[in-house]
């Protein structure tokens, strides 16, 4: 019986090592959220938070854990 190997990535690989479907991903959500945020506002015409403080502050924060994430992890591999 031959033994197979398996190659178990790390957790912290599935969200942070940056991909180009990740990385449209990113983009895609980012312009929803800005999207989202100004429909919100519009029709409720109030100034809501929640999709602001996601556009502005969580998801270039995200992006930039992955970008360096996945410098770390190149270099690594070097």
């Amino acid at each position: 019986m031959a033994k197979r190997k398996i190659k178990i990535k790390n957790k912290f690989d599935k969200y942070f090592l940056l991909s180009w479907k990740k990385f449209g991903l990113i983009v895609a959500s980012w312009f929803v959220g800005v999207l989202l945020h100004n429909l919100v506002s519009a029709i409720l015409r109030v100034e809501e938070a929640v999709f602001f403080i996601i556009v502005i502050f969580v998801i270039p924060i995200y992006f930039l854990i992955c970008v360096v994430y996945s410098l770390v992890k190149w270099m690594k591999r070097r």
